[in-house]
């Protein structure tokens, strides 16, 4: 490892309402080994786990797929959306299959909503649109677009506003289109540290899984924690965590495996991804 702050492990955690589920109960100071959290926009975990500079932390699903050489999955862990994720948006003032071969304005916090916007433009609606990549201000990318892709509390805030655009949800348009739930982010770790940290790795699965099911089982401080810092009321809060999907399944597994797979074939990703999840004693492989 390169580049590391001290000698804990270093655990990544996304700066986006969408993981508090997996993170609220979580506490590094409850594990047996010495941790620490690093909390970015998902563009810095994915970069910094390429580098290998983090030892585990959630990541873009296309960062994943780009290093799924190096990287392993822990189980039961994702952000999914089985249709509509609100959080996902593209901003425009016409239809998307309208604009397929215009100007749009990309987000620079995450790659897998970029490409995921790329796929349903150019496979699903047939265009060639021309990208750009902006800082998350709806206001400016707008300005010389025909559309905006925002993700995250950048696109749950900007979907609050009066702003007359026509908002389309990308995780609604890839379940009409495929017929199968998109996952955003995976828990990703260093293959090295998990072949070396076995038991580690195992609590803190549980801990992640233990928080994950206290959350979901009762969304009240989570939902009163979004109201206060980031806005909006309590119904949307609660139909956002309540809609979001958290777990791996193999029907997450098999509609991300049909992402990379489109990925793949437009050369938006150079390699093609293998699905390892962890476990106890072994990897178990994702059949495609």
């Amino acid at each position: 490892m390169n580049n590391r702050e001290n000698d804990d492990i270093l655990i990544g955690k996304i700066k986006y309402t969408n993981v508090w589920p997996v993170f609220h109960y979580f506490e590094t100071e409850k594990l047996s080994k010495p941790a620490t959290l690093v909390t970015e926009v998902p563009s810095k975990l994915n970069r910094r786990m390429l580098e290998g500079t983090l030892d585990l932390s959630p990541v873009s699903s296309f960062a994943f797929g780009y290093g799924s050489d190096r990287f392993v999955l822990l189980p039961e862990l994702s952000v999914s959306s089985d249709g509509p994720v609100n959080s996902i948006l593209l901003f425009s003032r016409k239809p998307p299959e309208e604009i397929r071969n215009g100007v749009i304005a990309l987000t620079n916090t995450s790659a897998t909503s970029v490409n995921l916007l790329k796929i349903i433009m150019e496979k699903a609606y047939g265009g060639k649109p021309v990208y750009w990549d902006s800082e998350p201000v709806l206001d400016a990318m707008m300005e010389q677009s025909d559309a905006a892709l925002l993700i995250g509390d950048h696109a749950i805030e900007a979907s609050w506003r009066d702003h007359g655009y026509i908002v389309t949800d990308l995780g609604e348009v890839w379940k009409k289109w495929t017929g199968c739930s998109m996952t955003f982010a995976v828990w990703a770790v260093q293959k090295t540290f998990a072949e070396a940290n076995r038991d580690f790795l195992r609590e803190l699965t549980e801990a992640f899984q233990a928080s994950k099911n206290r959350s979901l089982n009762d969304l009240a401080p989570l939902v009163a924690q979004a109201c206060r810092e980031i806005g909006g009321t309590p119904d949307y809060w609660q139909h956002y965590f309540s809609n979001l999907c958290y777990d791996f399944n193999e029907q997450r597994q098999k509609g991300l495996a049909l992402y990379f797979s489109y990925a793949h074939e437009m050369v938006l990703l150079p390699n093609e991804a293998i699905i390892n999840i962890w476990s106890d004693n072994k990897l178990t492989r994702v059949k495609e």
